[in-house]
Protein backbone atom coordinates (compact mmCIF):
# COMPACT_ATOMS: atom_id res chain seq x y z
CA UNK A 1 0.00 0.00 0.00
CA UNK A 2 1.41 3.57 -0.92
CA UNK A 3 1.84 6.00 2.47
CA UNK A 4 0.02 8.99 2.47
CA UNK A 5 2.68 11.61 1.36
CA UNK A 6 3.45 9.52 -1.39
CA UNK A 7 0.07 8.91 -2.46
CA UNK A 8 -0.18 13.32 -1.86
CA UNK A 9 2.73 13.30 -4.32
CA UNK A 10 0.55 11.96 -6.91
CA UNK A 11 -2.14 13.67 -6.67
CA UNK A 12 -0.22 17.09 -6.63
CA UNK A 13 1.59 15.71 -9.60
CA UNK A 14 -1.74 15.22 -11.43
CA UNK A 15 -3.42 18.35 -10.66
CA UNK A 16 0.36 20.25 -11.92
CA UNK A 17 -0.20 17.83 -14.85
CA UNK A 18 -3.83 19.54 -15.83
CA UNK A 19 -2.90 22.81 -15.01
CA UNK A 20 0.32 22.67 -17.30
CA UNK A 21 -1.61 21.17 -20.09
CA UNK A 22 -3.89 23.61 -19.81
CA UNK A 23 -6.53 23.27 -17.15
CA UNK A 24 -7.02 26.56 -15.90
CA UNK A 25 -4.25 29.19 -15.40
CA UNK A 26 -1.73 28.71 -12.91
CA UNK A 27 -3.60 31.06 -10.55
CA UNK A 28 -6.57 28.53 -10.55
CA UNK A 29 -4.63 25.99 -7.88
CA UNK A 30 -6.90 25.94 -5.04
CA UNK A 31 -9.56 25.81 -7.69
CA UNK A 32 -7.91 22.02 -9.29
CA UNK A 33 -7.19 21.16 -6.04
CA UNK A 34 -11.21 21.31 -4.51
CA UNK A 35 -12.17 19.95 -8.07
CA UNK A 36 -9.65 17.01 -7.79
CA UNK A 37 -11.14 16.23 -4.13
CA UNK A 38 -14.81 16.53 -5.39
CA UNK A 39 -14.77 14.56 -7.66
CA UNK A 40 -11.62 12.38 -8.62
CA UNK A 41 -10.51 11.29 -5.26
CA UNK A 42 -13.79 10.05 -3.37
CA UNK A 43 -11.34 7.18 -2.59
CA UNK A 44 -8.72 9.40 -1.21
CA UNK A 45 -9.91 9.51 2.65
CA UNK A 46 -7.97 12.17 4.88
CA UNK A 47 -5.23 11.36 7.21
CA UNK A 48 -6.83 11.82 10.70
CA UNK A 49 -4.64 11.18 13.90
CA UNK A 50 -8.47 9.91 15.63
CA UNK A 51 -8.77 7.08 13.03
CA UNK A 52 -7.26 4.45 12.18
CA UNK A 53 -7.13 3.87 8.23
CA UNK A 54 -9.53 0.88 6.50
CA UNK A 55 -7.73 -1.61 4.66
CA UNK A 56 -7.19 -1.07 1.15
CA UNK A 57 -8.41 2.94 1.47
CA UNK A 58 -5.56 5.32 0.24
CA UNK A 59 -4.61 8.22 2.90
CA UNK A 60 -4.03 11.52 1.44
CA UNK A 61 -2.39 14.64 3.21
CA UNK A 62 -4.39 16.75 1.74
CA UNK A 63 -2.46 19.54 3.61
CA UNK A 64 0.70 18.23 1.83
CA UNK A 65 -1.25 18.39 -1.85
CA UNK A 66 -1.66 21.96 -1.13
CA UNK A 67 1.24 22.94 0.24
CA UNK A 68 2.56 21.17 -3.57
CA UNK A 69 -0.39 22.25 -6.12
CA UNK A 70 0.57 26.05 -4.06
CA UNK A 71 4.40 26.09 -3.32
CA UNK A 72 4.81 24.45 -7.20
CA UNK A 73 2.69 27.57 -9.00
CA UNK A 74 3.59 30.04 -6.63
CA UNK A 75 7.15 29.70 -7.61
CA UNK A 76 6.74 28.68 -10.85
CA UNK A 77 9.43 30.95 -12.38
CA UNK A 78 11.72 30.62 -10.34
CA UNK A 79 11.30 27.01 -10.56
CA UNK A 80 11.40 26.78 -13.79
CA UNK A 81 14.76 28.78 -14.43
CA UNK A 82 16.31 26.59 -11.90
CA UNK A 83 14.77 23.38 -14.04
CA UNK A 84 16.34 25.23 -17.07
CA UNK A 85 19.85 25.88 -16.09
CA UNK A 86 19.97 22.27 -14.66
CA UNK A 87 18.52 20.48 -17.86
CA UNK A 88 21.50 21.92 -20.12
CA UNK A 89 20.74 20.36 -23.03
CA UNK A 90 16.66 20.12 -23.07
CA UNK A 91 13.97 23.00 -23.07
CA UNK A 92 11.20 23.38 -21.02
CA UNK A 93 8.86 22.58 -23.34
CA UNK A 94 10.77 20.07 -24.81
CA UNK A 95 10.69 17.44 -21.59
CA UNK A 96 7.89 15.20 -20.96
CA UNK A 97 4.92 16.55 -19.05
CA UNK A 98 5.33 14.07 -16.89
CA UNK A 99 9.06 14.44 -15.87
CA UNK A 100 9.13 18.34 -15.76
CA UNK A 101 6.60 18.17 -13.79
CA UNK A 102 7.92 15.82 -10.91
CA UNK A 103 10.92 17.38 -11.06
CA UNK A 104 8.95 20.73 -10.36
CA UNK A 105 7.45 19.39 -7.94
CA UNK A 106 11.21 18.14 -6.49
CA UNK A 107 12.68 21.04 -6.63
CA UNK A 108 9.89 23.06 -4.69
CA UNK A 109 10.52 20.63 -1.90
CA UNK A 110 14.76 21.08 -2.40
CA UNK A 111 13.81 24.53 -2.37
CA UNK A 112 10.95 25.33 0.02
CA UNK A 113 10.63 22.21 2.82
CA UNK A 114 14.17 22.30 4.27
CA UNK A 115 11.92 19.44 6.75
CA UNK A 116 11.86 16.72 3.96
CA UNK A 117 15.82 15.16 3.96
CA UNK A 118 17.28 15.47 0.22
CA UNK A 119 17.52 11.67 0.52
CA UNK A 120 13.73 11.71 0.76
CA UNK A 121 12.88 14.15 -2.13
CA UNK A 122 15.43 12.21 -4.25
CA UNK A 123 13.53 8.97 -4.27
CA UNK A 124 10.03 10.01 -4.35
CA UNK A 125 10.32 11.63 -7.90
CA UNK A 126 12.51 8.40 -8.92
CA UNK A 127 9.03 6.99 -7.69
CA UNK A 128 6.83 8.92 -9.27
CA UNK A 129 9.14 9.00 -12.75
CA UNK A 130 9.11 4.61 -12.08
CA UNK A 131 5.52 4.84 -11.76
CA UNK A 132 4.19 7.67 -14.25
CA UNK A 133 7.22 8.18 -16.54
CA UNK A 134 9.30 6.49 -18.98
CA UNK A 135 12.80 4.55 -19.18
CA UNK A 136 14.33 7.21 -19.96
CA UNK A 137 12.52 9.84 -17.80
CA UNK A 138 13.28 8.15 -14.31
CA UNK A 139 17.47 8.75 -15.47
CA UNK A 140 16.54 12.10 -16.68
CA UNK A 141 14.36 12.53 -13.23
CA UNK A 142 17.68 11.18 -11.37
CA UNK A 143 20.57 12.53 -12.49
CA UNK A 144 18.74 16.27 -12.82
CA UNK A 145 17.72 16.13 -9.16
CA UNK A 146 21.34 14.52 -8.10
CA UNK A 147 22.89 17.43 -10.04
CA UNK A 148 20.49 20.08 -8.15
CA UNK A 149 20.73 18.47 -5.04
CA UNK A 150 24.42 19.20 -5.43
CA UNK A 151 24.21 23.13 -6.40
CA UNK A 152 21.36 23.32 -3.88
CA UNK A 153 24.17 22.69 -1.31
CA UNK A 154 21.32 21.12 0.89
CA UNK A 155 21.94 17.38 1.96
Amino acid sequence: MVGPRRRSREIALQILHQLDLGGGPVGDAKQMIARYFAHLAADSAPVTDEEEPSVGTPRVDHELVEELVRGVTEHRAEIDGLLTGLSRNWRLERMAVVERNIIRIALYELRYAPNVPVAVVLNEAVELAKRYGTAEGVAFVNGLLDRAAGELQRG
